[in-house]
């Protein structure tokens, strides 16, 4: 029976994507592994691969199609013996197509769940995706879906024996009737809706007459501004600020930059920031932890996220174990980590997870600026330029320092006031002591 392949969700978070190249054609016989196409995703360009074997019976999807939704039937498999009079009415998904499609610009590999629905070629349209009680999505081919909605199952108790453990027809049909579990209702804040803002025409109209350039959101944008808004409107931020004197570290910095100029290193203030950040998460353990919706998960290791600016937006590469590494590990990992963020080439597990993070904008010229949490992190440090300011010393004399400021911006869900107190303590005791950090 001719096998559907389905947009594949190639991260977690990934909702819609634009097809930006096909690899193959119709009438191409394919076999697991091989590359079918290239999808742009709101991060970076990446490769999809076949995991059955067969013909290419149909493209449903062209090239440069930008909105297709996960699990959207994009091309039909025939397997040997079958023809495109066996694929019936199919019908390529209504989204908006662009003529001019972003070039790759990458083609990083991950474990992508692949979309294959066997059979799933009838007009009748398949429910959305599932997802389960967590929130992440169930993968079921399109039939599997519409046989459990006929029967009352809840796909997220099925166990799928498709490939990569997703859910196809014999598995539903074998089930008998789970009702899924009501999900409880949240605590009402207010009963007045939240804005949503001005609509686009409206805000449009308002400039009619002056002069300007429109410029669509690509899907980097539109993922930064709905996890932005929504970590504003749902997190309760709280602010703490410090300054920190930085002549120490400037001194100790340029003393071991000399000492490992024959390795080619050269240590930035920002990797001593990671890893006094990552040393006090393991000083303040109960603030190494993260928001999980109706629970906390603690962190063991020290997973370090820093913002990275790249053209159109940003990312956030973490450092995993940054508490475990040295100075110089630190600086290399940071240095590719950022290059390959600029140039789109960093796989979503590279991006993805931690618990704290660090935004610098000192290197602009920013004194001191306060940053939005990234989801689900428990908090972010913004870190301003260090200038010179005069400052009373211990013997009481004035005298001269370089002063940095930092405003750490927590979730107050996960971490109290005092708490936050104690790890941005923990963090200025590390960095206005620097040789603490290699004990």
């Amino acid at each position: 029976m001719p096998t559907e392949i389905l947009m594949p969700a190639l991260s977690p978070t990934m909702e819609e994507g634009t097809l930006a190249k096909w690899l193959v054609k119709e009438g191409d016989t394919v076999s697991s592994g091989d590359l079918l196409a290239e999808i742009e995703t709101d991060k970076a360009t990446m490769e999809f691969e076949a995991v059955d074997e067969g013909v290419v019976g149909k493209i449903m999807v062209a090239e440069g199609t930008e909105g297709v939704k996960v699990n959207t039937p994009i091309a039909v498999l025939l397997e040997d013996g079958e023809s495109a009079d066996d694929i019936g009415d199919t019908s390529a998904p209504k989204s908006k197509a662009s003529s001019n499609a972003a070039p790759a610009e990458g083609s990083d590999k991950t474990d992508p769940a692949k979309g294959y629905g066997r059979g799933d070629t009838d007009a009748s349209p398949a429910p959305a995706a599932p997802k389960s009680d967590s929130g992440d999505r169930v993968f079921a081919s399109p039939l599997a879906r519409r046989i459990a909605k006929d029967k009352g199952l809840d796909l997220s108790q099925i166990k799928g024996s498709g490939p990569k453990g997703r859910i196809v027809k014999a598995d539903v049909e074998n089930a008998t009737s789970m009702p899924k579990a009501e999900a409880p209702k949240a605590a009402s804040i207010s009963s007045t809706p939240a804005s949503t803002g001005q609509s686009s025409d409206a805000v449009v109209k308002m400039y009619e007459g002056r002069e300007y350039e429109e410029i669509p959101l690509n899907g980097m944008r539109k993922t930064i501004a709905a996890r932005l808004t929504e970590a504003k409107q749902t997190i309760p931020h709280f602010y703490l600020r410090r300054d920190i004197q930085l002549d120490a570290l400037l001194k100790f910095r340029s003393q071991l930059n000399k000492q490992l100029e024959g390795r080619d290193v050269k240590l930035s203030v920002n990797d001593f920031i990671i890893k006094a950040c990552a040393l006090a998460l393991q000083s303040v353990p109960t603030a190494n932890a993260v928001w999980a919706g109706d629970r906390v998960l603690q962190l063991k290791p020290s997973d370090v996220a820093v913002a990275v600016a790249i053209e159109g937006g940003l990312f956030t590469p973490v450092l995993k174990d940054a508490e475990m590494k040295s100075l110089s590990a630190l600086s290399a990992e940071m240095k590719d980590l950022a290059t390959r963020a600029r140039d789109r080439k960093l796989a979503p597990h590279e991006y993805q997870g931690g618990s704290f993070a660090i935004s610098n904008l000192g290197m602009f010229g920013i004194d001191n600026f306060d940053a939005v949490i990234n989801p689900p992190h428990g908090a972010i440090l913004a870190v301003g330029a260090g200038v010179k300011k005069p400052v009373v010393g211990d013997d009481g004399e004035l005298a001269v320092a370089t002063v940095m400021s930092v405003t750490l911006s927590v979730d107050h869900r996960v971490i109290d006031g005092a708490l936050g107190a104690e790890l941005l303590s923990a963090i200025k005791e590390n960095l206005e002591n620097p040789m603490v950090m290699l004990a």
